[in-house]
């Protein structure tokens, strides 16, 4: 198997984001000693950035009120007035003849439900044919191959191998290389044609977009194109990849369109039928490949003009994507909403054909409407300040009550202490630091606060462990008796949480910074739901994460409640003589706990409080018979190469891959099982918790997500 010496750098996601099961807190100090809360990046904030602008939906129709003397041929002869938005509605004049409804309004429910849109890339989203063709005549000159633009028209939309190796194949190029030419269109395209930002969208293309997925609408890119080039576009076009719900190119196809493939698959990659979805395209390729998925297709006349664009039948054809609009998609459209220029010039005529009596009696007539209406308002909606205020305090406390029995779950966990916590931050003076602070400083600075706080008088005592609960890799704990003179930090987790699964690889270094010292590491189980107090489910989550510290299952909360925590994950820092030094919330505060463990115990080992006894650990690793008999620990994916009869299984907690056939029986494995970042042979290559798989059978490569290395190997 050819394996890829490169890999592709994952960066972690720090994300300091506790999981709350109080309200969100805008609170976000610098200083972390009790609480640290920064709220994630709402969807809100990401479409109001300078990349993603709102659409503004159009105001509803404002029809015209005629005078009840007026007869019917009289209003049927008076226009509407256009509406203020995107798309004008524009009434039919008196002279026209009434088009049919099949040509001008879509009948309830004929055009169907619609949940997902597939934009074809080059020519709908982005104006890069022709600049495409001109990398390709570039490609060509470079052989010494005479071609124009418009030899490349035919087979526009088909992937870059047949749109390179139809015109090789007509100009009767010898020893055409498809895979080399792509290498030189690709490197001429990206860096003479897409720059970034080069401003090579369409009008509209963005606006639609955002339309759709304010409909509620799912987005995807369903191009013929290789995966760079759809990468580049998208960047030059100021479109993000994070605006679609998937992007489908044409790495992964053997058929591209005219054949459906692209297209069936990315319906599938949406979670959407067929029937649901409807396709924009530019190429008669694309029309006919949609066609044949029996997707519904707008056409637009960006490469091909309409009468080739017909032969593929698409369900109407409009200019651009700037002259599609949302009801097109999501009501089939109708006449009004095409050739808009011509439109608005027939509205503006007929306006102009219209009387001044009916124009002025219909202005009167809104104006009388709306006075009457304003009256009504005004006498039946008016009250005293004081009915105001009595009727407002009332709903104000029923919303309340409402609020507090709709989330009593989430009350369960509450605490005054913990409120306290929540709203006051605690004292951060801990954790100030200066730019540029030394270690050295930095540790010094904590030590002066401990000296501040031992003479104070005004600490917390940890509570003692309850007898009654059950404890996983020891046997049970007390603080007067097991943990006393031993700095020790609680972990308040539970395994639901990812932000808790996330922090454990910080836990795992400073275990490790301090094996030889009297430190000690407890998690504290406070389960989020009922289902997680139990002790077998909290034993397999400390297998599966290797979790080597002792841990204690605090079903009821009863430390969760004294300490006032109120969020996952939470540390308490606790001193050798039971008082409570800090607390920290959230992800990313590795540094924050080391030079707090570390100060701490320098500090009270010049004052000779620490005692470093040895804890009765039995870690459930070494007792649990599962692990020793079975070949495979806590596998995580799969990946099939039905093609070689091969089967591949991402042994996660062994750190390797393993190789079977179909059948089970071992072929090979992948990885030397010991935790590191190397690439090599098989049998020296090593992984950190490999999980995710993707075998590619046309390259025979197979692609690892390395979870704790944050890379794609």
């Amino acid at each position: 198997t050819r394996y890829p010496p490169a890999r592709a750098p994952w960066p972690p996601r720090h994300i300091n984001c506790p999981c709350l099961p109080l309200l969100p807190s805008s609170r976000s100090p610098t200083a972390t000693m009790a609480r640290q809360i920064v709220p994630s990046r709402s969807f809100h904030r990401l479409l109001t950035s300078r990349h993603y602008p709102l659409a503004s939906p159009a105001p509803p129709l404002r029809p015209i009120l005629l005078p009840k003397a007026l007869s019917r041929a009289t209003a049927a002869a008076t226009p509407q007035l256009p509406r203020r938005g995107r798309r004008p509605v524009v009434a039919a004049s008196a002279s026209a003849p009434a088009p049919s409804s099949s040509e001008t309004e879509a009948v309830p429910g004929a055009w169907g439900k619609v949940s997902a849109v597939l934009f074809d890339m080059d020519g709908v989203l982005c104006n890069s044919e022709e600049p495409s063709r001109c990398a390709a005549v570039d490609v060509f000159a470079e052989m010494g191959v005479d071609v124009t633009v418009d030899d490349f028209i035919p087979f526009t939309g088909t992937g870059e191998a047949n749109f390179l190796g139809g015109v090789a194949r007509v100009k009767g190029v010898k020893d055409f290389s498809t895979e080399s030419a792509k290498k030189r269109f690709f490197e001429i395209y990206l860096d003479k044609y897409a720059k970034p930002n080069s401003g090579i969208g369409f009008p509209g293309a963005l606006e639609l977009i955002m339309e759709c997925k304010n409909a509620g609408l799912k987005v995807a890119v369903a191009s013929s194109a290789d995966r760079v080039k759809v990468d580049a576009n998208l960047a030059a076009a100021g479109l993000p990849v994070s605006l679609f719900d998937a992007i489908v190119s044409a790495d992964a196809f053997e058929n591209l369109k005219p054949a459906p493939d692209i297209f069936l698959a990315a319906s599938k990659n949406l979670g959407v039928d067929t029937n649901e979805c409807i396709v924009i395209e530019d190429a008669l390729a694309g029309v006919q490949a949609a066609k044949a998925a029996e997707i519904r297709c707008i056409a637009v006349t960006t490469s091909l003009d309409e009468d080739a664009l017909q032969q593929a039948s698409p369900v109407f054809i409009r200019k651009d994507i700037g002259d599609i609009s949302i009801n097109d998609i999501l009501y089939g459209g109708s006449n009004a909403y095409h050739n808009e220029r011509t439109e608005n010039t027939k509205n503006i005529s007929s306006l102009g054909n219209a009387s001044p009596e009916i124009l002025n009696g219909a202005t009167n007539a809104e104006s009388v409407e709306n006075t009457n209406s304003s009256s009504s308002k005004d006498q039946g909606l008016l009250g005293s300040r004081r009915d105001i205020l009595r009727y407002g305090s009332l709903g104000i406390a029923f919303s309340c009550l409402f609020f507090t029995i709709g989330n009593w779950k989430a009350m369960q966990f509450a605490s005054p202490k913990g409120l306290l916590n929540f709203l006051t931050g605690g004292n951060s003076s801990i954790f100030a630091t200066n730019e540029g602070e030394s270690l050295s400083s930095r540790v010094q600075q904590i030590k002066k606060y401990l000296a501040d706080f031992e003479t104070g008088g005004s600490a917390t005592y940890v509570p003692e462990f309850p007898r009654k609960l059950d404890w996983l890799n020891t046997a049970p704990l007390q603080f007067g008796r097991d943990l006393k003179g031993r700095v020790v930090v609680l972990d308040f987790w539970t395994y639901c949480c990812i932000n808790c699964m996330h922090v454990l690889p910080d836990l795992e270094f400073i275990e490790k910074k301090y094996k030889d010292k009297p430190f000690t590491v407890v998690g504290v189980h406070s389960a989020k739901f009922d289902n997680e107090k139990d002790l077998e489910a909290i034993r397999s989550a400390v297998l599966r994460y290797n979790v080597t510290h002792p841990v204690v299952n605090d079903g009821d909360m009863y430390l969760w409640r004294e300490l006032g925590v109120n969020s996952w994950p939470t540390f308490v820092v606790v001193a050798p003589n039971g008082k409570v030094l800090a607390q920290i919330s959230g992800e990313g505060h590795r540094k924050d706990l080391d030079d707090v463990v570390g100060a701490a115990l320098e500090f009270y080992d010049e004052r000779k409080l620490l005692q470093n006894n040895s804890l009765p650990l039995a870690l459930e690793k070494d007792r649990d018979s599962r692990l020793i008999t079975s070949p495979l620990k806590f596998p995580g994916k799969l990946a099939i190469d039905v093609q070689n009869n091969r089967l591949f299984i991402s042994d996660s907690n062994h750190n390797r891959i393993v190789v079977t056939n179909l059948d089970g029986e071992f072929i090979c494995q992948v990885g030397s099982s010991e935790e590191g970042l190397l690439d090599g042979q098989f049998d020296t290559a090593s992984f950190n918790r490999p999980q995710g798989l993707a075998y590619n059978f046309k390259k025979n490569i197979l692609y690892v997500a390395d979870t704790e290395n944050h890379a794609l190997r």
